[in-house]
């Protein structure tokens, strides 16, 4: 049970900031793009990949603390689902370059931030 509200509170707080990242973005940048998502995504991906290094690496964090950032906090702060839904609207509408632009970066770049999260906390 003290798991479930570990991982419940990281979540409160991923999904919080995510949810003010993809506003503060939404005001700065009046674009046709969910930029927003993006950051999101990427951001999630470089820190899960530093936690995971942290924990791997440097043996930090405990049990608890990792269910916090880990499955909490970096679960709910990532978005793909809101990045599917987003694709199937960019198709929808027609609009394959932006819709290509958005899977490629998403993907690519995050899998490059989680390795290099990763590497950056040896």
């Amino acid at each position: 049970m003290k798991e479930l509200l570990v991982i419940g509170l990281g979540g409160f707080f991923g999904s919080i900031s995510r949810y003010l990242l993809q506003m503060a973005v939404a005001a700065r940048f009046a674009i046709h793009f969910p930029l927003g998502t993006l950051l999101v995504n990427l951001l999630g991906c470089l820190a899960i990949g530093l936690f995971f290094g942290y924990i791997e690496y440097k043996h930090w964090f405990s049990p608890q603390v990792r269910l916090f950032l880990t499955i909490g906090f970096c679960g709910s702060f990532t978005t793909f689902s809101t990045f599917a839904i987003e694709n199937l609207q960019l198709l929808r509408e027609g609009n394959y370059l932006s819709f290509s632009v958005y899977t490629l970066v998403s993907g690519v770049g995050g899998i490059l931030l989680v390795w290099a999260g990763y590497g950056l906390a040896k």
